[in-house]
């Protein structure tokens, strides 16, 4: 397991919701191969439609490029391992 090990690059989201979506990256790279991006995205929106409601979105790899609108307070780009994890809730802009 590589919890501890996340660095965050930015956020606004609260440390319990940093936390959640650390550990969730970590226990979907345990479950996934580290190439199955698609798989470990997949699992962290699904974890956190969970617990937090519906309308999350999750972007995983090594190198990506993005632009957004997210609702104040939920969102959190951070690095694990070799992988870089983008989790968000969308918003109308």
């Amino acid at each position: 397991m590589l919890e501890g090990k996340a660095v965050v690059e930015d956020t606004d989201m609260p440390v319990k919701m940093q936390l959640q979506a650390m550990s969730a990256a970590s226990k979907a790279l345990d479950r996934f191969d580290v190439l199955d991006c698609r798989s470990i995205a997949a699992h962290i929106k699904k974890e956190f439609d969970m617990i937090h409601g519906p309308g999350w979105q999750c972007v995983v790899g090594a190198s990506f490029g993005c632009y957004f609108t997210h609702s104040k307070g939920s969102f959190i780009y951070f690095k694990l391992g070799a992988l870089r994890f983008l989790v968000f809730k969308g918003a109308a802009a």
